[in-house]
């Protein structure tokens, strides 16, 4: 890990101060998924108001093996008979990703006069990194399709959280056995744990998984579980700590961002958003006479939200983690795949349009 400059330390510390007083405040006021929105609304608001905060970005390579372990022992092995209930939403993914992206290009291109490369770079629901990269590759402003997709990542899950609270009533699942503490684990069972995220994050990287420190530990301990090698989850103090961290990190992307000099790509960000959230619950309506998917569970499988921060409200709205975090893998896999492909193939109209019009 890179040494980072004392001078950041102050703006890290700062920003994890207002991380946690904000997960705790979010907690008292009985926010949903408390522990990463309070963070995540507390440091972006900060960020924005121009506060010298920086996301510990370094953590993350340790707290998202540690959510992966615990989204693994979510499994069990009556699972496998549900496998099959799965086929219809991974076949009607591809339409739906192809609606969003269509729908989202055009409101970019036609309603925010963006250049056809970043039209098409911030419209894709994909990963932050490689948009940012393949967009930056291809020409287009990096900074412009950073913010959209961080803004997608937040204003999803926020949106999400809240209208399943507010009016559909499906809140954080705050049962009297949910928490496990430091002293609920046996020794085996901790190193059992600990070896599913090791093991995890080093097989991930070797297969070339997508997320791999998420996935790779989700799948081990996913097996592990479901041949009930061990039944316990991860202590939940360690899932809160990670929850807190990827919230501070999400809201401190923020960091630098004028309000004024951005609230144009800001509204557009939020209307893009929007307008994906509806393409959204229209294909979960579809799932429902199709395969019998709740639409709430359908929302949560095709929303335009991150692997981690969507895997981890379906587990908190007490939905099958299971279903939805394969419907989130095989979203970016199909966008990984298909959107460097798709640009090979109208790439030149796009750069060749982008440049017509400067």
């Amino acid at each position: 890990m890179t040494q980072l400059p004392s001078s950041l330390w102050p703006k890290i510390l700062l920003a994890g101060t207002i991380g946690i007083l904000s997960g705790i405040l979010a907690r008292r006021i009985g926010m949903p998924l408390p522990w990463m929105l309070g963070p995540m609304l507390g440091c972006g608001l900060a960020a924005l108001a121009g506060a010298p905060v920086r996301g510990p970005s370094g953590l993350r390579v340790i707290v998202i093996p540690v959510i992966g372990v615990m989204l693994g022992s979510s499994f069990h092995p009556g699972m496998f008979s549900q496998i099959g209930a799965w086929t219809g939403t991974l076949l009607l993914l591809p339409v739906f990703l192809l609606a969003a992206i269509a729908v989202s290009y055009a409101f970019y291109r036609r309603i925010g006069g963006y250049s056809p490369v970043d039209a098409f770079f911030c419209a894709a629901p994909g990963g932050l990194n490689e948009m940012i990269i393949l967009g930056g590759q291809a020409g287009g402003d990096e900074a412009r399709i950073a913010l959209a997709h961080a803004l997608r990542v937040f204003i999803t899950i926020s949106t999400i959280a809240l209208v399943f609270a507010l009016l559909l009533d499906i809140r954080a699942v705050r049962g009297p056995g949910s928490w496990v503490a430091l002293g609920d684990l046996s020794l085996p069972d901790g190193a059992l744990l600990f070896a599913c995220g090791l093991v995890g994050v080093f097989g991930g990287k070797l297969l070339r998984l997508p997320a791999p420190q998420l996935f790779g530990p989700m799948i081990v301990s996913a097996a592990a579980h479901m041949l009930e090698a061990v039944t316990i989850a991860p202590p939940s103090i360690f899932v809160v700590a990670a929850q807190i961290t990827i919230g501070t990190v999400l809201g401190c992307r923020f960091a630098g961002v004028s309000p004024a000099t951005m609230g144009r790509d800001m509204v557009l960000g939020l209307g893009s958003t929007m307008l994906l959230l509806c393409v959204t619950t229209g294909f979960a309506a579809l799932l429902g006479p199709l395969t019998g998917t709740s639409l709430p569970q359908g929302v949560l499988a095709y929303s335009p939200g991150g692997l981690t921060e969507m895997s981890l409200l379906s587990l908190a709205m007490g939905q099958d983690v299971a279903y939805v975090s394969t419907m989130h893998v095989a979203r970016i896999v199909i966008i990984l795949f298909t959107m460097p492909l798709l640009f090979r193939v109208i790439g030149a109209r796009l750069i060749s349009a982008s440049r017509s019009d400067k």
